[in-house]
């Protein structure tokens, strides 16, 4: 988190919040963090005050509300984070957008700076790599997704590189595995 000081993961939330608010319509007021977050007024009252106190927001009651300098470096990198724990729980683990939001949303405060970047790179990679050739299947996890035409001689160096016959055995293994941890 930039600088030193600390904000819990709930005033986090209320900075990503009024930073998506600001970005759609300029500014916000508190009803607009009411309807984005789903709390009460009394809530949102008195995480603005907060807020204000660290000098993170501008933000008198009834007037609208805006970022400082510091909450919108705040705002942005928590936004970050959400953003590539969402991409990497979609993209790459095969959630759907929904689920992988929600989880993004729980994750992105506990997450520790280093492991953050290195998420960011693997999101990079994975979303550029011209071999990214790896799929989600519910049943066995990861697989090679394209056909012998579309890898070009590209070997991904996995005993299950795309053949049903290759899943089938992967499946076999997986409920083998399954019966010895049982036993």
């Amino acid at each position: 988190m930039p600088g030193d000081l600390k904000v819990s993961a709930s005033l986090e939330d209320y900075l990503e919040a009024i930073y998506h608010v600001v970005e759609a319509k300029g500014a916000a007021r508190a009803k607009d963090i009411v309807l984005r977050l789903g709390v009460h007024n009394s809530s949102v009252t008195q995480a603005l005050r907060s807020l204000s106190e660290k000098a993170l927001i501008n933000y008198a009651p009834y007037d609208v509300i805006t970022l400082t300098d510091s909450g919108k470096r705040i705002a942005i990198d928590v936004v970050k984070r959400h953003t590539t724990l969402s991409e990497f729980l979609h993209k790459v683990l095969g959630l759907p957008d929904q689920e992988a939001d929600e989880g993004a949303c729980r994750m992105e405060h506990a997450v520790n700076p280093a492991i953050m970047e290195r998420l960011v790179k693997f999101v990079e990679y994975f979303e550029n790599c011209p071999m990214n050739d790896v799929a989600w299947d519910d049943e066995v996890g990861f697989f090679c997704n394209k056909t012998e035409a579309e890898k070009q001689g590209h070997n991904c160096q996995r005993d299950t590189c795309g053949s049903s016959y290759d899943l089938n055995e992967l499946a076999r293994l997986k409920d083998e595995a399954e019966q010895k941890a049982e036993e």
